[in-house]
């Protein structure tokens, strides 16, 4: 059984939670250490980690901070290191993942959310739209920025 788990709510995930991430992205341990600390602290909404495991695996996850590394501060805060294990994809863990991250946000006020990609038609699938290109650090290409605004039954 599949659950989506905020890693506030589960600090005892934190370490393997940097572990995943960092083996994942190849980001530094430290900053996703540090990320989640931040997270586990609740001072801001801002960062917030997510995880979605099946039978105590990690399958798949992202996190929110303020800026994904991008020319754009205004565009803030932004979805980031979203990935699912291959051999899960296709499950609709991405797409709960999506879910349950902008509601939750959304429930602590932070909206809208943006994210920074270079996919196209994936994000869109799950009420994303694409907003603009930036320019992502150290890359010579632009990316696809896209937005998320919780749906307010207007």
């Amino acid at each position: 059984m599949r659950e989506i788990r905020k890693i506030r709510e589960h600090p005892d995930m934190a370490q393997a939670a940097a572990g995943w991430f960092h083996e994942k992205w190849g980001i530094p341990l430290k900053a996703y250490r540090e990320s989640i600390e931040a997270c586990l602290r609740r001072e801001n909404p801002v960062p917030q980690w997510y995880l979605a495991v099946e039978e105590d695996r990690i399958v798949g996850g992202l996190g929110v901070i303020e800026n994904d590394y991008h020319n754009r501060p205004d565009l803030a805060p932004n979805v980031c290191a979203v990935f699912v294990e291959e051999a899960y994809r296709c499950r609709g863990i991405a797409g709960e993942l999506l879910e349950t991250v902008c509601s939750d946000m959304a429930a602590q006020g932070v909206e809208p959310l943006y994210l920074l990609t270079d996919h196209d038609s994936f994000y869109e699938r799950y009420g994303w739209e694409f907003h603009c290109m930036v320019q992502g650090d150290g890359e010579t290409d632009m990316s696809r920025m896209y937005i998320h605004r919780q749906d307010t039954g207007k």
